[in-house]
């Protein structure tokens, strides 16, 4: 199955309820996620929005120990393996 951004930004959502009841954690680092470019079975994501409140919000730290719980929402929500990017 080919998926373009379009269609990984339809179902997005059920990409992030999945991953709230698996790991509300890795949810919360994730949800304020837009989703920038989907190339080569590559997600890019920019948490541009998310750094204008440089609060509580900021979670760039703990990301990476995060990426696989995404990772592995988006395989059983989407049937596909992505590689997880961030625009910096």
């Amino acid at each position: 199955m080919d998926l373009d951004l379009a269609s990984l930004r339809s179902r997005w959502n059920e990409v992030l309820d999945l991953l709230e009841s698996r790991d509300r954690i890795a949810w919360l680092v994730f949800f304020d996620a837009r989703l920038a470019s989907f190339k080569n079975n590559v997600l890019t994501l920019d948490f541009s929005d998310a750094r204008k409140f440089a609060s509580s919000h900021e979670y760039q730290s703990v990301r990476p120990k995060h990426k696989e719980s995404l990772g592995s929402a988006i395989k059983e929500v989407l049937n596909i393996d992505v590689s997880i990017a961030e625009l910096v």
